[in-house]
């Protein structure tokens, strides 16, 4: 069963990959390039109720996250943000942070909140044959690493 969350952001055609207890998509909206968002597979609602193996399995999808990005955007920060006011699911979305503008299959995102908070209200949302061509590229060097 996929949650509305994971509707919301694309699921499936967003997805750049998962694990036993999250999905990474590619977030519709780009407030930077790159940026994603970390769905919890678990039925909950509140961060404090996903299940011990779902935390722990958070070290590991974190890390593929970052080493993905690294080569997509090579981002200088990156932020976490774990907002669930419209969509309740537990999701974080995954903003990489740089100076300047980046860009990738004819999408350029400047990061308009660098340094201070990201500037989500700024975001650029590529196309559908852009979109299709950044979570390619995205999922193969997610596919790259070992799990």
């Amino acid at each position: 069963m996929t949650s509305a969350t994971l509707s919301k952001f694309g699921y499936p055609s967003n997805l750049v990959g998962q694990t036993e207890h999250w999905t990474v998509l590619l977030r519709p909206e780009q407030p930077t390039l790159g940026s994603l968002v970390l769905i919890c597979r678990e039925p909950v609602t509140a961060f404090g109720a996903a299940s011990p193996a779902a935390f722990a399995g958070l070290a590991t999808v974190v890390a593929r996250i970052e080493a993905t990005l690294g080569r997509f955007v090579q981002y200088e920060k990156i932020n976490y943000l774990m907002l669930m006011m419209l969509d309740p699911d537990v999701h974080f979305h995954v903003i990489p942070r740089y100076a300047g503008s980046r860009s990738q299959a004819g999408v350029m995102v400047e990061d308009h909140g660098w340094p201070a908070a990201p500037a989500l209200g700024q975001a650029v949302t590529p196309d559908a044959a852009q979109q299709a061509q950044l979570v390619a590229a995205l999922r193969a060097l997610w596919d790259g690493q070992s799990s």
